[in-house]
């Protein structure tokens, strides 16, 4: 069931933008360190820095000076960073850490990182490390390296705080898919509708929110023309224009200050070409299904299932390319997953992209994308844009 009223929280952009207070990590943290307790892990290292963004405030790029957040069973977390950028992490971190800073790498023996996360974690320790850390911080822990992926099993529900900033992107990629439909008409060039609208976004975003980092924020604007819709994640004519008919497929997404969502509708200029419509209701069907299962307690993988069927007896089943939908948080594009084969059960306050999706060689795509999120009743939309066909079929 769909809430239609925002009963649940009230955007305000510069209250709900700026980074996280100093309790409301720390309760990352705690629950962190119960898991370890729970699954007898001395220690959890992490390495991915949207991990460590979510337990600390502090965003990077990956480069070869590692950053490692250790988080002991209990206590104070370590951080080894690289000189160079201790005091730019002093600033951005919200909680109270100690620091182990390498001069260098590479480096003279005795003054690696890997030398550093050495003088704190033992080689009888357990050690909790990502799925997807690097093979070679794993080989650094002399084969003390037990996989478990705590971090990701805590960022799939999300606290108010997180629902406020995850709102607070999606009300700007609401206000940039307005701009976008506004610009698209015949001969109209791509290019141009992503400057316009990620810089609209990006000088709104820094105006509201004066010490955003830079590093954890970026919008995309993108809108796939015709025909070339119809392989998602192939953007190869990076100079087609807009032409009259359709289907366009548009793509507004990005971080907004370290939490992301999307926003896409397929949308034709002028007229809709007569093989376009059935596939479009199709699409809006098979969406509207996703709504009806969307709830607390039903199954993701059961969904994305029902889903499928429901397109494959419409007549589609040669044309699905990808699950009914993704999570978002930390980063624009993460789990949980509504995807058969995902067994898990949907939770209040979990975050979700509804995008069933069809695609015809030579014709085109067809998907609508939300960000939506689950209530203890049911879920409610946090993007806007047209809903129907006749609103989207624009005019020059």
């Amino acid at each position: 069931m769909e809430e239609t009223v925002k009963e649940v929280i009230s955007v305000h952009a510069i209250a709900h933008s700026q980074h996280p207070e100093n309790a409301e990590v720390m309760s990352r943290i705690h629950q962190l360190q119960k898991k370890l307790d729970e699954q007898a892990l001395d220690v959890y290292l992490c390495h991915d820095p949207a991990n460590i963004f979510y337990l600390s405030n502090f965003a990077n790029f990956v480069h070869e000076r590692p950053f490692v957040l250790l988080i002991p069973r209990s206590g104070r977390p370590t951080f080894i960073v690289p000189t160079l950028e201790l005091e730019h992490v002093k600033s951005r971190v919200v909680i109270d850490l100690d620091y182990a800073d390498y001069r260098e790498f590479p480096a003279t023996i005795g003054d690696n990182w890997y030398d550093r996360m050495a003088d704190h974690i033992q080689e009888h320790h357990r050690v909790g490390v990502e799925s997807q850390c690097p093979l070679s911080v794993c080989r650094a822990l002399a084969r003390t390296a037990i996989q478990s992926d705590i971090v990701d099993e805590l960022r799939m529900t999300k606290s108010d705080f997180e629902i406020q900033r995850i709102q607070y992107c999606c009300d700007l990629l609401s206000l940039g898919h307005n701009t976008l439909m506004e610009m698209a008409s015949p001969g109209q060039l791509p290019l141009l509708i992503h400057k316009d609208v990620s810089s609209q976004l990006m000088q709104k975003l820094l105006l509201e929110n004066p010490t955003v980092n830079l590093l954890n924020s970026k919008f995309n604007a993108v809108t796939q023309v015709g025909a070339l819709s119809d392989d998602p994640h192939n953007f190869r004519e990076v100079f087609a224009t807009l032409e009259e008919g359709g289907p366009n497929v548009s793509i507004v997404q990005g971080l907004a200050n370290g939490y992301g969502a999307e926003l896409e509708r397929t949308f034709f200029i002028n007229s809709i070409p007569e093989a376009a419509r059935k596939p479009f209701d199709a699409m809006l069907e098979a969406r509207e299904l996703a709504y009806d299962l969307l709830r607390p307690g039903q199954s993701m993988a059961d969904l994305d299932r029902q889903v499928n069927q429901r397109l494959s007896e419409l007549g589609y089943s040669d044309n699905l390319l990808h699950r009914t939908g993704h999570s978002f948080g930390v980063t624009d594009h993460e789990g949980p997953f509504l995807a058969d084969g995902y067994e898990r059960e949907i939770k209040a306050n979990m975050i979700f992209s509804i995008e069933p999706g069809i695609y015809v060689p030579g014709l085109g795509g067809f998907r609508f994308s939300d960000t939506v999120l689950i209530t203890d009743k049911g879920y409610r939309k946090m993007t806007e844009a047209p809903e129907s066909l006749e609103q989207l079929i624009v005019t020059d």
